[in-house]
């Protein structure tokens, strides 16, 4: 993704927090006719080193189920983001020579999909999946709530797949490129408009 220095962020511990706070991410891999895009809830191990590997599943009927494993595969995460209005900035006031931008947190994942559908393997995935959902629920449903025989029957509709990561970019736009009273109009608008954390982020980074 276009990145400008400013707004890269490389640091892995800080990457792979905003992927498991997302959980959700946008699949890309390339089919027979072209491009195929899914929406996949991913659990993230920290090995190996440097970037670890990411882990999901498919519905069996899904096109990218059946994806070139040779070919490479992107995971896209999406953290917090706003509109930035002119408003924000001292800029604005001063001469007017502002426009609108959007702020927000994004990481692209690269690797190859490692495919696999062995009942025992998928049950762990899912196992390991539904846990970290439902941690923090007064009563957490587990898959052993449902009769065994009822989840073989579902993990038979699936396949699961491993992407180690080879590469992994993170960009962080929160208002770095613009003078120091523009960073702080843009924090203090953002969290009197109600968004909170995009605005503590932008703090963050400002004072970074």
């Amino acid at each position: 993704m276009y990145n400008p220095p400013h707004f890269k962020e490389d640091r892995v511990s800080v990457l792979h927090a905003a992927i498991r706070a997302a959980g959700l991410a946008t699949l890309v891999t390339t089919g027979p006719d072209g491009l195929v895009a899914g929406h996949i809830p991913f659990l993230l191990d920290p090995e190996p080193a440097p970037f670890g590997t990411l882990h999901g599943h498919l519905a069996r009927g899904n096109p990218q189920g059946h994806s070139d494993s040779d070919g490479e595969a992107l995971a896209i995460f999406l953290g917090p983001d706003a509109y930035v209005t002119p408003s924000y900035y001292a800029t604005k006031r001063e001469t007017g020579k502002v426009v609108p931008t959007w702020n927000y947190v994004a990481i692209h994942a690269y690797g190859k999909l490692e495919f696999f559908d062995d009942a025992d393997r998928l049950l762990a995935l899912v196992t390991r999946l539904t846990r970290r959902h439902e941690a923090g629920r007064a009563a957490p449903w587990e898959a052993s709530d449902a009769p065994a025989d009822f989840i073989r029957g579902q993990l038979k509709g699936i396949i699961g797949f491993a992407m180690p990561i080879a590469r992994l970019e993170g960009k962080w736009k929160m208002s770095q490129n613009r003078p120091e009273a523009d960073r702080a109009g843009a924090a203090e608008g953002l969290a009197r408009d109600g968004d909170e954390t995009v605005a503590a982020i932008v703090a963050e980074r400002s004072g970074g």
